[in-house]
């Protein structure tokens, strides 16, 4: 892997976890007002803005057709991933 390449590589990581930082921050805070119900539904909530804020964003910015689906592919599969691994479990 070229230097640039790694680079690219931990940049993209750190974005990644750093929103994902964020992200966690934000559902334990859900999760400690209220009930399973209303946890449950903030999330979801979230992950259907996110994924539709993804698509409109990538055609607003002019991204070319195959961008677009590669984007909103992984994109989307990553928002689903990270907001289906949170669980309601209090004690």
């Amino acid at each position: 892997m070229t230097r640039e390449a790694a680079e690219l590589q931990a940049i993209n990581t750190a974005w990644q976890i750093a929103i994902q930082e964020i992200l966690r921050v934000v559902v334990r805070d859900m999760y400690m007002t209220g009930d399973e119900p209303a946890f449950r539904s903030r999330v979801k909530r979230i992950e259907e803005t996110a994924v539709e804020s993804i698509y409109s964003g990538l055609v607003l910015r002019g991204a070319d057709e195959w961008t677009q689906v590669l984007v909103k592919e992984k994109a989307s599969n990553f928002v689903t991933t990270l907001l289906t691994s949170f669980t309601y479990d209090k004690v």
